[in-house]
């Protein structure tokens, strides 16, 4: 999963090199954390969080595909 968010990230940015994905198993399931430059911020929110709920949506299915249960992304500063 850390592999497809990081793929998904780095092709909408300018700047790939500075996204990064760290994964963080909690006990209501995994959370990935997503940074990326902060002039590339806008670009992976969208308007109105219409891109950042769009990825949401494809790491949930895959997760499920895969057996995971829980996965939540969260886009960090």
């Amino acid at each position: 999963m850390k592999d497809l968010l990081l793929y998904i990230a780095r092709s909408l940015v300018e700047n790939p090199d500075a996204v990064s994905v760290t994964e963080k198993q909690g006990e209501d399931g995994l959370t990935l954390e997503l940074r990326v430059a902060p002039d590339d911020m806008g670009k992976v929110i969208g308007r109105q969080g219409r891109i950042a709920k769009e990825i949401r949506t494809v790491i949930r299915s895959y997760a499920q595909r895969t057996g995971v249960k829980n996965v939540s992304v969260d886009i960090v500063e």
